[in-house]
């Protein structure tokens, strides 16, 4: 199941506009590699760390530093335009998040692969969850840590 965002430029546009509000709500500088990071973001379809982020701008000859690279994320996590993620590996991973939909992961610890989904029963067991300890849930991560190649679903 895909839960990406559309790339339109009037999709883009909406999260550039919801960007600039939150920099000038927080006294923040409005700066063009902000921008820049923030558009590069957008244009992803995956899940990315921020090395590869960077050598992506890098060879599309992008000036940014790394620290940038680095504060930028952690302030489109901040106002809500970026996700976090932590599978397991050694960096994390991060995704869009812009009229974020909830959804699941499934981890292949032998690729590269991540998987989203989407199952309706999840929702079932945090309503119930809620119920039975008196508590509102706002978010929740749940990620499976899968074999994707055949043989190595073999028991030895």
């Amino acid at each position: 199941m895909n839960n990406k965002n559309s790339n339109t430029a009037d999709n883009f546009e909406q999260v550039r506009e919801y960007f600039v509000k939150y920099l000038e709500s927080h006294s923040q500088r409005k700066t063009p590699e902000r921008f820049t990071i923030l558009k590069e973001v957008y244009s992803l379809n995956h899940h990315f760390d921020i090395e590869s982020l960077y050598i992506h701008m890098k060879n599309a000859k992008y000036i940014v530093s790394r620290a940038t690279l680095y504060n930028t994320i952690e302030l489109l996590q901040k106002c809500g335009l970026v996700k976090k993620h932590l599978f397991g590996g050694a960096c994390a991973q991060y995704e869009k998040a812009y009229n974020y939909t909830q959804h699941d992961h499934i981890v292949c610890i032998d690729s590269t692969d991540v998987y989203e989904f989407c199952d309706p029963r999840i929702e079932l067991i945090k309503q119930s969850l809620e119920e039975t300890f008196g508590v509102k849930i706002k978010s929740h991560s749940l990620v499976f840590y899968a074999l994707k190649n055949e043989e190595n679903n073999i028991e030895k």
